[in-house]
């Protein structure tokens, strides 16, 4: 299973997940849904404890990896395939433009940040 810790402006909002079965869950920090009930990641994801689940990487989280000629350069420097978003996304989000950040969780110590 591959975590992903997502920030918004810097602040933990929640912890993006895939499953061995390959299903994606992000699920909202519980401090952030207490602090801050008004600040969604997106639209399809409103603030709330519910765990969110799909088949595909999230359209929102797919959205944040490069596309094009930049997605040529990241899949060929980090060799990883351009089919796998949650390899891309752990790559090459963690300095997004925008106000929403992804970065790998490789430990415990990381998920308690």
């Amino acid at each position: 299973m591959r975590k992903a810790l997502v920030k918004y402006n810097n602040i933990t909002a929640g912890i993006l997940s895939e499953e061995e079965n390959g299903e994606y869950q992000f699920v909202y920090d519980q401090k952030y849904v207490k602090n801050f009930p008004e600040k969604f990641i997106t639209f399809k994801m409103p603030v709330s404890s519910q765990h969110y689940k799909s088949k595909r990487l999230f359209p929102f989280f797919d959205g944040l990896i490069p596309e094009g000629w930049l997605l040529n350069i990241a899949s060929k420097s980090w060799k990883i395939n351009k089919n796998d978003r949650m390899g891309l996304l752990l790559a090459c989000c963690q300095n997004a433009i925008g106000a929403v950040t992804i970065h790998p969780i490789n430990s415990k110590a990381d998920e308690e940040e």
